[in-house]
C-alpha cells in the first residue's frame, strides 16, 4: 500500500465479516450430544450410521463444483446460498416430528444432505473473500494476524457450545434451573433435546445475515460484470484448469498433501477418542469438559505458528508437526491411565498448525480468479482421505477381530472391543511414518530446482 500509515486488517469490512461467518457457522450446541440426540429423537444405530454417510458423500460431491461456483457467480452469492441451506437445515432439525420413524429418518436424510451441501459450499468461499479483500484494501502479509484471531475467536465459541449444548441438553439441570428460577415448568428429555438445535438455529440466522453484508471484491465483480465469470459451464471449465495447476505447481500439490496426511490421520483418531478416552480410565462425565479443554488450544497455537511461518521455512515447520504428531501417535499406544491424554494434546496442537499452514501456504501460492476452486480441491482431497482411512480401519478391526477369535477364544464382549481397539491404534504411527516418508520423497523430487518450501514469511 502507499499510505504511510499501514491499515488494520480488522478495519476492512469482509475480514471481519469472515470471522463472524466462521464463529456463526461452526458454532454448533448440538456437537457434544451429536449421537445421542439422534438416538434420543427416534432413530437407529444402523440410521445413524447411514446419516453420517450421506453427509460425507454430499460433501465430497460438492465440495469442488462449489468452489468452481464462487469464482464464477460469486463468493457472496453462494455465502448467502450457505445461510439459507442452514437455516432450513437447522428448522427440520428442530421441529421434526418424533414417533414415525420412517417419516423421522426422511426428514434426517434431508437435514443431513443440506447440512453437507451447506459445509461443501462455505468451504473456500468464505476464505478466499477475505483473502481477496484483504488483498484489495491492506497487506497480505496480515493474513497470518486475521488467521490467528480467526481461530481464537472460534475456539472460544466452540468452548462455549460445548459446555453449554451439553448443559441445557440436561433434563435433571435444566429443571434444577427452571425450579431456581421459580416457574412453574416440567422439562424432560423430550423437551431439552430440542435446546440445542433452537440455539443452533439462532447461529444459522446470525450466519445468514452475516453473509447478506459482505461485498464482492473489485477484482470479482469486474469478472462477473464482463461477463468472465458468468456460466455454470466456466464453472466446471475453472474446476479443470484449478485441478490441472495443483499438479503442475510442486509447491501447491506438497503442501495440500502434506495436510492431507496429517489430517485424516489425526481426525480419524479424534473420531475414536472417547474409547480412547475410557481406556485411560478418565470418567466419562470429564469427556465434554475435555473437549473444551482441548479447544483452549486454539487460542495458544495460532499465535505460535504465525510466528513460526514468519521466522521458519515450510520445511521446517513440517518438520516440527511431523514430531508433534509422531510423538503424539507412539504415545497414544501405551494408554497410559489419565496421563495418556498428554498425546492427544500433542495432536490437537498438530491439527490447529496443520489447519494455519495450509491456509498461509496455499492462499500465497494461488491467485485470486480460481482460489477458491483450490480450496475446495483441498477439501475434496481431505475428506476423500478421511473416507479411505474409515475404510481402511474397519478392515483393520475386521482382521484384528478374526486373530483375536481364534487365538483367544474365550475372551468375548467388551473385553474383546477393547483388546482389538488397543492392538488397532498400535498400527497409526507405522502407517503415518510410511505416507508421509512417501510424500515426502515425491515432494522432493517434483519441487528439485525450486525453493518456496526454504522461504519463510
Amino acid at each position: 500500500m502507499g499510505n504511510s500509515v499501514k491499515k488494520s486488517p480488522f478495519k476492512i469490512p469482509n475480514v471481519r465479516l469472515f470471522i463472524a461467518f466462521r464463529v456463526f457457522f461452526n458454532c454448533r450446541f448440538y456437537y457434544p450430544v451429536f449421537t445421542i440426540l439422534f438416538l434420543d429423537y427416534g432413530l437407529t444405530l444402523e440410521q445413524f450410521a447411514l446419516l453420517n454417510a450421506a453427509w460425507a458423500a454430499t460433501i465430497v460431491l460438492l465440495e469442488v463444483p462449489s468452489g468452481a461456483l464462487a469464482d464464477t457467480v460469486g463468493r457472496r452469492n453462494l455465502l448467502v446460498f450457505t445461510g439459507i441451506l442452514m437455516v432450513i437445515e437447522m428448522i427440520l432439525l428442530c421441529f421434526a416430528p418424533r414417533g414415525n420413524s420412517q417419516l423421522l429418518f426422511a426428514i434426517f436424510l434431508v437435514n443431513r444432505v443440506l447440512s453437507g451441501a451447506a459445509e461443501a459450499c462455505a468451504s473456500g468461499a468464505d476464505e478466499a473473500i477475505a483473502y481477496d479483500s484483504l488483498n484489495d484494501e491492506g497487506d497480505i502479509k496480515d493474513w497470518p494476524r486475521v488467521l490467528e484471531i480467526q481461530m481464537r475467536v472460534q475456539s472460544i465459541a466452540f468452548i462455549i457450545a460445548m459446555s453449554l449444548g451439553a448443559a441445557v441438553y440436561d433434563p435433571a439441570l435444566m429443571g434444577r434451573i427452571v425450579e431456581w428460577l421459580g416457574l412453574k415448568i416440567h422439562l424432560n428429555q423430550g423437551t431439552t433435546l430440542r435446546i440445542p438445535p433452537l440455539l443452533t438455529l439462532l447461529m444459522a440466522v446470525l450466519t445468514l445475515l452475516t453473509a447478506l453484508r459482505m461485498r464482492e471484491t473489485d477484482h470479482q465483480r469486474y469478472r462477473m460484470k464482463t461477463g468472465r465469470a458468468a456460466s455454470i459451464a466456466g464453472a466446471f471449465k475453472l474446476t479443470l484448469t484449478a485441478g490441472k495447476w495443483i499438479l503442475q505447481t510442486p509447491f501447491a500439490l506438497a503442501i495440500i498433501l502434506a495436510g492431507l496426511l496429517f489430517d485424516h490421520c489425526i481426525r480419524m483418531l479424534i473420531t475414536l477418542n472417547s474409547q480412547y478416552y475410557r481406556l485411560i480410565e478418565l470418567p466419562e462425565a470429564t469427556f465434554g469438559l475435555i473437549g473444551s479443554g482441548l479447544a483452549i488450544l486454539g487460542l495458544i497455537v495460532p499465535r505460535m505458528a504465525r510466528s513460526m511461518v514468519q521466522e521458519h521455512s515450510p520445511r521446517f515447520n513440517l518438520g516440527i508437526m511431523t514430531a508433534l504428531t509422531l510423538i503424539g501417535l507412539i504415545g497414544m499406544t501405551f494408554f497410559w491411565p489419565i496421563i495418556g491424554l498428554l498425546p492427544v494434546i500433542l495432536l490437537r496442537a498438530a491439527i490447529y498448525l496443520q489447519a494455519f499452514f495450509q491456509s498461509h501456504y496455499l492462499n500465497r501460492v494461488t491467485s485470486s480468479h480460481q482460489r477458491a476452486t483450490v480450496l475446495s480441491f483441498k477439501g475434496l482431497l481431505f475428506n476423500l482421505a478421511y473416507g479411505l482411512i474409515g475404510v481402511l480401519y474397519s478392515l483393520l478391526l475386521a482382521q484384528l477381530r478374526l486373530q483375536a477369535g481364534t487365538g483367544q477364544p474365550e475372551i468375548s464382549g467388551a473385553q474383546l472391543e477393547n483388546l482389538i481397539f488397543i492392538k488397532s491404534i498400535a498400527w497409526f504411527p507405522w502407517y503415518f511414518l510410511l505416507t508421509m516418508l512417501a510424500m515426502w520423497l515425491f515432494a522432493r523430487w517434483r519441487m528439485k530446482g525450486t525453493d518456496e518450501h526454504k522461504k519463510p514469511g
